[in-house]
């Protein structure tokens, strides 16, 4: 299984997504120009250029009309797919921390940081006119100080509810006609570090620093399965062939004060493959030399990429061994 490299970011990875039907793949890091990238080849289609700061969280429109990215430069960004120029840039008054466009496209849930005398609040914007967006939220939702800041951002069913990641592990749903919290979950006992949708919007999963990940059910926030390993887990992600091929990729490693030139020889920087039913580890690929720090699979399940604190993204095609594989029980 011989990766893509591909290689245009001058500091570490923070997010890579693929766009819908998989053919592009969006990626940010701390520098301050997020790039997209043909998938298949690994040919960078280009940059959008206009932040000045790292950039935490980016999504692209299930349509992939309009990207968005939120940054540490204390704003928000919608620019246009085909042309890379910004369409919007609405100003907050603390960094953005999580974004996630709506399955409809309509709406986007962002949230901030707590910093300068600002509280972490989930906010709710309207997206349909991207040239001419209203920063006045639909919904705005104190986070801190009665919660953890919120670093992560999800859409529920039907856009009707948003599900929230905390630094202190929680899980929180909100409803969006209220504004108010309906659920909230404590299984993490560490910082959420990730949280992905599942191909069919019932599940998803969380990664965390207590060096868990665990699988959700999105209508009831119980939790389904726990993965365990030995390091801090920065991200994970659900094989959208979940029914054929029931596995999960986990990717994380130590805190990156704590690397040593050792550690990559040793195994602490691989991509880690759980059975999602059985909750087992059947492989690795390495080949980051600093932790993971963000994966996603392909839309057709065939493949997968990776983003790292080495400032590199991999992606990856499954060999025919991936496809045959079957689970002894």
């Amino acid at each position: 299984m011989k990766p893509i490299l591909l290689q245009g970011h001058e500091r570490s990875i923070t997010q890579i997504k693929f766009n819908r039907e998989g053919d592009l793949l969006f990626s940010s890091s701390k520098d301050p120009i997020p790039n997209v990238w043909w998938s298949i080849n690994g040919e960078r289609l280009g940059t959008f250029d206009g932040h000045t700061g790292a950039i935490w969280a980016i999504d692209v429109k299930w349509d992939t009309t309009v990207f968005a990215s939120g940054s540490a430069d204390q704003s928000l960004r919608l620019w246009d797919c085909e042309t890379g120029k910004t369409i919007s840039k609405l100003q907050m008054k603390a960094s953005v921390r999580g974004i996630s466009f709506s399955y409809s496209g309509n709406l986007i849930a962002y949230t901030t940081d707590k910093m300068m005398g600002q509280q972490s609040e989930l906010n709710i914007i309207d997206v349909r006119e991207p040239n001419n967006v209203d920063d006045t939220a639909i919904m705005k939702a104190q986070v801190t100080p009665t919660n953890q800041k919120a670093l992560s951002v999800l859409w529920g069913p039907l856009d009707e509810t948003v599900v929230t990641g905390h630094e202190d592990g929680a899980i929180i749903k909100w409803d969006i006609r209220t504004s108010k919290k309906t659920d909230v979950a404590i299984e993490h006992t560490k910082q959420i570090n990730d949280m992905q949708l599942g191909h069919d919007g019932t599940m998803f999963i969380t990664a965390s620093k207590d060096s868990t990940a665990r699988l959700w059910d999105l209508s009831t926030l119980e939790p389904l399965k726990i993965f365990k390993t030995d390091r801090p887990v920065n991200s994970a992600a659900i094989s959208p062939l979940i029914d054929k091929h029931p596995y999960v990729v986990l990717g994380g490693g130590q805190e990156a004060m704590e690397v040593t030139t050792t550690a990559a020889r040793v195994g602490k920087f691989d991509a880690r493959f759980f059975h999602a039913v059985f909750e087992e580890e059947f492989a690795r690929v390495k080949g980051h030399f600093g932790p993971i720090n963000s994966l996603a699979f392909h839309p057709n399940g065939k493949g997968y990429a990776s983003g790292g604190e080495d400032g590199f993204v991999r992606v990856h095609v499954f060999d025919d061994a991936y496809n045959q594989f079957r689970f002894d029980y």
